[in-house]
């Protein structure tokens, strides 16, 4: 599956929820679907600034994609994280790098979390481009 087929299928998958309490149950659940994290990568320099949760990513390269894996200790920032990863890990470099994640605003994520999540989630964009930049 491509990127954009990536994007698309999470933009079905938000529209089959009627309110935001269902599509907070299903970030919960992609967070709990998360692989186990090892401890010895939850380190301060994987710490994403930014986060009032703390939420650790992981970049490694592989086969020309980056990949990516994470973690954090509260339940909903781990299912955006989840979220994040599971669309943008196994891509190129230059596609996570030279994307746009306009597809999180059609889910409207942003508008319907607290500012501070809100916040974290923008953090979290950031450093997922900043790690597949310098990759």
């Amino acid at each position: 599956m491509n990127l954009q087929e990536a994007k698309a299928e999470v933009i079905e998958t938000f529209s089959m929820f009627d309110d935001w309490l269902d599509k907070y149950e299903y970030i919960i659940e992609l967070g709990k679907n998360l692989p186990e994290f090892p401890e010895e990568l939850k380190t301060e320099d994987r710490l994403i600034k930014g986060c009032q949760s703390r939420v650790w990513l992981d970049a490694r390269r592989e086969d020309g994609k980056i990949i990516f894996s994470a973690d954090s200790d509260a339940l909903i920032t781990k299912g955006i994280i989840s979220l994040l990863i599971g669309v943008y890990s196994g891509r190129t470099p230059s596609e996570v790098a030279g994307d746009d994640f306009a597809f999180i605003e059609r889910l409207g994520l942003r508008e319907n979390l607290s500012p501070t999540r809100a916040n974290g989630l923008a953090s979290m964009i950031q450093t997922i481009k900043k790690l597949s930049s310098n990759e």
